[in-house]
């Protein structure tokens, strides 16, 4: 069973939520940089932090010549702050390298420092309009339903993953790359994990899930990830600190950050090994860049 792209396409042209990042015009810089903040943040919390983004650093050269204290500011609670600073590398390498242009090139693209086979094909399909497969789990999971009848997309496997979603795709670089944006956008507002909008899907009459009776997902458990008291939440909080002050601060003042001792002394050396971190001659800490 295969989908309609242009019922798909046209769907997506009345329905799809106004972002930024998708207006007329929008860099491929833009594209880029908006692909970054949102893997694995909501919309909702990137898209403030976008248009601050880009209105400060509207090209790579701009990003390049920001100190990294300045950039980890800027991505303030996006989480995942190394983000920010691959972004910032990547940003030097198209500024020197590429005449301060994103390439549209999938291999290039995978080159550059921080960026993945998602983003890279992301790159390439959204800002360049190529017929590239672009494939997260909101897109898996509208190909597990609508074309193979499951209830849900079990464990991710590229090859196959990227063959599916490849097959789905029209011969046409930007009806292809339409019908990408379309099915992401279909997985994030109506074919959701829960409670799925199947009344107001455009493939609902050619939805095997549909046609096989709705059957419920039967495969792997899918871990559940959680936030409070781990790692993660203590390394952000002693980031909070020093994102609030532009001058280094003593041990002591990151110590009131969080109770745990151990887990605190082990994320800060974590942030530290990760460059997120400095720590002057006075055994002081500070965002990198600031002294």
């Amino acid at each position: 069973m295969s989908l309609d792209a242009r019922v798909l396409t046209d769907w997506f042209a009345e329905r799809a939520r106004p972002l930024p990042w998708r207006a007329p015009g929008t860099s491929a810089w833009a594209v880029l940089v908006s692909e970054i903040m949102l893997q694995q943040t909501p919309v909702s919390r990137v898209e403030p932090s976008w248009v601050d983004w880009m209105a400060r650093w509207p090209l790579p050269s701009a990003l390049a010549a920001a100190t990294p204290a300045d950039v980890l500011r800027a991505w303030g609670k996006l989480g995942y702050p190394r983000r920010a600073l691959r972004l910032r590398e990547a940003a030097a390498v198209i500024a020197s390298e590429h005449g301060d242009v994103v390439p549209s090139d999938v291999d290039t693209l995978l080159s550059l420092p921080g960026i993945g086979a998602y983003t890279a094909r992301a790159v390439a399909a959204f800002a360049y309009r190529k017929r590239c497969p672009v494939v997260d789990t909101n897109v898996r999971r509208v190909i597990a339903r609508a074309v193979h009848g499951a209830g849900d997309a079990g464990p991710a496997s590229t090859t196959r993953d990227l063959a599916d979603a490849d097959a789905l795709l029209p011969p046409d670089d930007e009806l292809a790359a339409q019908m990408s944006a379309a099915l992401m956008e279909l997985g994030q507002t109506v074919c959701t994990v829960r409670n799925p909008r199947c009344a107001d899907c455009p493939v609902f009459d050619a939805c095997a899930w549909q046609h096989a009776g709705r059957p419920a997902y039967d495969g792997p458990a899918k871990p559940v990830q959680r936030f409070a008291g781990t790692d993660r939440q203590v390394r952000g909080l002693l980031l909070d600190v020093l994102r609030d002050t532009s001058t280094p601060v003593p041990k002591s003042r990151l110590d009131l950050a969080w109770s745990d001792a151990g887990q605190r002394d082990r994320c800060l050396d974590s942030l530290l090994v990760d460059g997120l971190v400095e720590q002057n001659a006075d055994g002081l800490f500070a965002l990198p860049g600031d002294h």
